[in-house]
């Protein structure tokens, strides 16, 4: 079914976050956008996943709200609640509603880290209806033009208990971003971090070395946010090698063994 809604033209890409399309993810987004359709982002952390529905949100001249999503968020939390403010409760919407009632996106991230009575809400938004029940106001919400619900998640990071039922992924459209092929994760880098092609595609090779590891015990390989980070710290003059330890190594891994075997790893490499 398809949702009428006003169509604003597209920003200029110098008006909107740097991002460099890994495949068709934008041409699909604008089309779930202009159809008032749901989307479901998979992928890695550190893959760009927020920085895209940002960079798509500016582009389409849409507001933007983002939510970080947690084991304690309920959905509560997402529609509203009454507050207490000068002796007088005040029906106080949550970042969800004025999503809907603004036309904007919004933006939930991670969405398997929230109690999952916050899915069930999420029913009615994500297929034909576009419509939120709000109990405590014996009101059911329409969403206005232009809002669209996107959410995140990474599906190699979730345990069984923590992962979306089928019957909730079937009523999004789903893009997966991966970590960018090599030439476009140096672009990425050298612009983000402000580093040369050369620093960027140092910083790159030393990524993909440490994401060919297999049952190394790392929960996370190096992403293109760690590569972004070490090259900043580049930019402001600290050595290749503290650099690494700093921004690389660390963050990825707390046992004294692991790091150890990434420094003599990432050795090799040298700059």
């Amino acid at each position: 079914m398809s949702i009428p809604l006003h169509r604003a033209p597209e920003a200029p890409l110098s008006e909107v976050p740097y991002y460099l399309p890994q495949a068709h993810e934008e041409t699909v987004f604008s089309a779930a956008a202009e159809q008032g359709l749901a989307v479901l982002l998979k992928g890695p952390t550190g893959s760009g996943k927020t920085r895209f529905v940002e960079h798509m949100a500016a582009r389409l001249r849409r507001p933007l709200i983002s939510v970080a999503c947690h084991e304690d968020l309920s959905a509560a939390d997402l529609i509203g609640r009454h507050l207490l403010s000068g002796g007088e409760t005040a029906w106080s919407d949550g970042p969800l509603t004025r999503a809907m009632r603004q036309g904007a996106i919004c933006y939930l991230d991670e969405i398997v880290e929230a109690r999952q009575d916050t899915t069930v809400v999420l029913h009615a938004l994500s297929d034909h209806r576009r419509q939120l029940t709000i109990d405590r106001l014996g009101l059911m919400l329409d969403a206005a033009p232009g809002f669209m619900l996107v959410v995140s998640y990474n599906p190699g990071y979730q345990s069984v208990l923590k992962d979306l039922k089928p019957s909730t992924r079937q009523r999004f459209v789903a893009i997966e971003l991966g970590y960018p092929v090599r030439v476009i994760e140096e672009r990425i880098v050298a612009h983000e971090g402000g580093v040369s092609g050369g620093d960027a595609a140092y910083l790159v090779t030393l990524a993909h070395a440490i994401r060919r590891l297999t049952a190394s015990g790392l929960r996370e390989v190096a992403s293109t946010r760690v590569l972004v980070t070490a090259a900043r710290l580049l930019a402001a003059g600290v050595a290749h090698e503290f650099a690494v330890e700093a921004a690389i190594i660390q963050p990825l891994s707390d046992d004294p063994e692991m790091v150890v075997s990434l420094r003599a790893l990432l050795a090799q490499y040298a700059a």
